[in-house]
């Protein structure tokens, strides 16, 4: 069972037309949402669930620069600016603090990753706009107070942030309910509607809304989505297990990772701690038809992924790929992606964190649970419109990177559905990369 995340009162009265419909209410939606809701244009968020019901409460809650994907730097660091007006600007508390984030090195190897990496991230964006820096083995322990292992140094980023994922989202959906922007739940979609080729409306379970142009933001269900209107959006779900736990006193207050577990300090003391760069990927009919396009991939995962056959896969082999807009879809009768944590990459990551600090060793569990990360093969999300179907946009992909980036993402989405001049460069992030005969790259951020 997924964690407990605050709620927002149903509301299931639809408009009669708007300019913007989003589907999906999670991180990417909502600040999709509000950015175009600044625009002054009139917005409808229809969330088939609860909002941030899915991934965008079941992360590790950083807001990082560190590390990113180069193509994704940018973006990111468009996102934390946000991140850090979000709350005085909606009146909430999210729960963003600029704690600093830490990669340790464990060893000379990857410390060395992380040099590489500072130098072309600062050869980017430049030595102003990003106060990473490399540290020593004793700035590392300081960092990390109560550490007992002498790691070899690490990079850090003090200008990072963490937010709590189970209250940011919803916090952002009320105060946007109060500005206007209708936020429908549970409402599914069952589909898109197009007049003369461009997208006029979205047909949901309680009737239609007619719009200009559709945001499809459902995370691991907008392959599935899309398909239904012939759009090829490549894209697997990873399954990424987390686990929180009591509070406890004197831990670090920066959030750190190394190869084997990252955490990240709650605001009520307590953590989250996840097994850093380890997952598990359910096996689908569609991780054999994307095979060959994330073959790259996963050569570049080789030793950190687990590939699994279970009931899913029979679920989705089951399910039907296309659906007339008139009846009870799945997305009605599967609220929620409600994944089983795996136990073992749990047991791994809280075992690496008593290790290193064992005056905690005694801090107690107080939930596990997993989320399905949507991923794309190069790893970098699509923040895209779809080229035959004017009208439609797709914002998907995030690997693991979308509540961090989601103020940013949701910013260059709004750009792009207003025409306006967008926040970042949107090449990296278009859906057609996939189609043009461009390369596809692994890059070495993560």
């Amino acid at each position: 069972m997924g964690p407990p995340t605050e709620r927002i009162p149903d509301d299931r009265t639809l408009p009669e037309h708007v300019d913007v419909v989003i589907v999906g209410g999670g991180v990417i939606g909502i600040s999709t949402a509000r950015a175009l809701a600044e625009k002054g244009l009139s917005v409808a968020v229809c969330e088939k669930g609860h909002v941030a019901g899915e991934q965008s409460s079941r992360n590790w809650g950083w807001c990082r620069a560190t590390h990113r994907d180069l193509r994704e730097l940018g973006l990111s660091l468009e996102s934390l600016k946000l991140w850090r007006s979000i709350d005085a600007e909606l009146g909430i508390d999210s729960g963003f603090r600029e704690c600093g984030i830490l990669y340790a090195a464990d060893d000379a190897k990857a410390l060395g990753d992380h040099e590489a990496w500072l130098d072309r991230a600062v050869a980017l964006v430049g030595r102003d706009a990003l106060d990473s820096r490399i540290v020593s083995p004793d700035e590392t322990a300081a960092l990390m107070p109560g550490s007992t292992r002498r790691f070899a140094g690490g990079i850090y980023t003090p200008s990072d942030g963490r937010a709590e994922p189970q209250r940011a989202v919803p916090a952002m959906a009320a105060a946007l309910r109060e500005r206007g922007v209708k936020v429908l739940t549970p409402c599914a979609v069952r589909g898109i509607e197009t007049s003369g080729g461009a997208a006029s409306g979205v047909v949901t379970e309680y009737g239609r809304i007619g719009c200009a142009s559709v945001v499809v933001a459902g995370g691991a269900w907008t392959r599935y989505f899309a398909g239904n209107l012939g759009v090829d959006v490549p894209q697997l779900m990873v399954r990424s297990s987390v686990m929180r736990t009591s509070p406890v006193e004197n831990g670090p207050d920066v959030s750190a990772c190394n190869q084997e577990m990252g955490y990240r300090k709650q605001l009520d003391g307590g953590y989250t701690i996840a097994n850093a760069f380890h997952s598990y990927h359910d096996l689908t009919p569609d991780s054999f038809r994307l095979f060959a396009r994330f073959l790259p991939a996963l050569k570049s995962q080789i030793g950190s992924i687990k590939l699994g056959l279970n009931a899913r896969f029979f679920e989705e082999l089951r399910r039907q790929r296309r659906w007339p807009l008139d009846q009870p879809t799945v997305f009605e009768t599967v609220r929620t992606l409600d994944p089983a944590p795996n136990q073992a990459f749990n047991e791994a990551a809280l075992a690496e964190f008593r290790s290193i600090f064992p005056a905690l060793a005694r801090l107690r569990v107080e939930q596990a649970w997993a989320g399905y990360i949507d991923v794309t093969p190069d790893a970098v999300p699509v923040i895209s419109g779809v080229d035959r179907i004017p009208g439609l946009f797709i914002a998907t992909g995030f690997s693991g990177h979308g509540f961090g980036i989601g103020p940013g993402a949701g910013r260059l989405m709004a750009d792009l559905v207003a025409h306006d001049a967008p926040i970042v460069d949107p090449r990296a992030f278009r859906l057609s990369r996939f189609f043009d005969g461009s390369r596809i790259e692994i890059e070495g951020g993560f």
